[in-house]
């Protein structure tokens, strides 16, 4: 173990959403927890000068710049936190790597198999770790949904079924986002919230996915061009100059785990009405878990066991003992969506001091690439069973 009272300065490369909630993370983390090493904001990275600049004044950082690379060269910078699209993830990682630095980078991992095995070799050459930015994982209930599961609570896991609704795009004229270009994005639902669902089943599971059967949908094939100027009330777009979309809307899938688990998922940013219906539910031979990130404070526990009380739990995961919860407020206060990016800054921290392993690692990370590249190939040649490729092999005919 690394133990410092030397700060841990980051340069933060992103502006928008995910910039502003891994801001709020790191300043956050040494507040609530005791770490090793206090988290240092240094350097806001964006694209345009006057949004970088307004960005670095609204969010309290020191030093801005519009190029990335000021991030690698620097000498006080010991972290750089990638918070942008997806097909800029490998430049910025590989070489921040290679220039000795800790990496901190979104998901998903790339935009590719062959780009994510890039940043894997990067990171097993580097001296500093490199964590990919699965949130979901730091959800209390679901860190505890897999102690219990470790523990074997629930025996032999013979079903993993996942959903993530969203419903954001269910309007044709929403405007068109990067997130809607695959040259950007790499993929849409599935990319984008897909991913998400599984890592997370694989994580709980203990399990990989190893073949997949899948079907995937663009209802809508183009969207209105964001006009230059947005109001407060919301994104304007001109109706009739738009845009193609070249990513999916929705995916959907079943699964192969080498554990001998069957799995369903589900992804969709069209499902009118769910915000944010992140759902995972486990089945095993002796009891089941069931998790909705719309009561994200809450896990539900089946034990077949219980012959004279049969039926779910619920737990409210906002006790002491639970993981990360005791750091926070009284039990029965319960936590939010950003509570998730404080407990990812405090996990790479333990990381960095050599306190915790790191998880996810890039190499979990494209773990869950190949999946997503095998969903791909499936979808696109209406495979009955598509097998994931194993690490280090990219699947043949995978996009770029």
């Amino acid at each position: 173990m690394t133990t410092t009272t030397s700060p841990l300065r980051i340069a933060l490369i992103g502006t928008g959403f995910m910039g502003r909630m891994h801001t709020q993370a790191w300043r956050t983390a040494p507040r609530f927890f005791d770490l090793p090493r206090t988290p240092e904001p240094v350097l806001l990275v964006g694209r345009r000068p006057d949004a970088t600049a307004e960005a670095a004044a609204r969010w309290d950082w020191p030093e801005h710049s519009i190029d990335w690379r000021d991030a690698v060269d620097r000498d006080d910078i010991d972290v750089v936190d990638i918070c942008t699209p997806g097909d800029t993830h490998a430049e910025i990682a590989i070489a921040a790597l290679a220039a000795g630095k800790h990496v901190l980078c979104e998901k998903p991992l790339a935009n590719s198999v062959a780009e994510a095995q890039e940043m894997t070799d990067a990171a097993a050459r580097a001296t500093g770790i490199a964590m990919c930015g699965f949130s979901y994982r730091r959800t209390p209930a679901l860190a505890l949904a897999r102690e219990l599961i470790a523990e074997g609570r629930i025996g032999e896991i013979r079903h993993v079924r996942a959903q993530y609704l969203q419903d954001w795009l269910s309007d044709p004229d929403s405007p068109h986002t990067w997130r809607l270009d695959r040259d950007r994005a790499g993929s849409g639902a599935l990319g984008d919230i897909g991913a998400h669902s599984i890592d997370a089943a694989q994580w709980l599971a203990g399990q990989d996915v190893t073949a997949v059967s899948a079907t995937v949908r663009t209802f809508v094939t183009s969207r209105p061009r964001r006009s230059a100027v947005e109001g407060l009330g919301g994104v304007a777009a001109d109706t009739s100059d738009r845009l193609p979309v070249t990513v999916d809307d929705a995916a959907a899938f079943t699964a192969r785990f080498d554990g001998g688990a069957l799995g369903v998922f589900e992804a969709t940013r069209m499902a009118t009405g769910r915000r944010n219906a992140n759902r995972i539910e486990i089945n095993g031979d002796r009891g089941s878990i069931a998790f909705d990130f719309e009561r994200m404070n809450e896990l539900e526990v089946y034990a077949a066991a219980d012959d004279a009380a049969q039926g779910f739990r619920r737990v409210q995961v906002t006790e002491a003992r639970h993981p990360y919860a005791g750091a926070w407020w009284p039990a029965g206060h319960g936590l939010g969506y950003e509570h998730l990016f404080t407990h990812q800054a405090v996990d790479f921290v333990r990381a960095v001091a050599g306190e915790v392993a790191v998880s996810p690692s890039f190499a979990d990370a494209t773990q869950v690439q190949r999946v997503l590249a095998a969903v791909e190939q499936s979808a696109a040649h209406d495979s009955i069973l598509t097998p994931v490729a194993p690490a280090a092999a990219p699947i043949e005919g995978t996009p770029a």
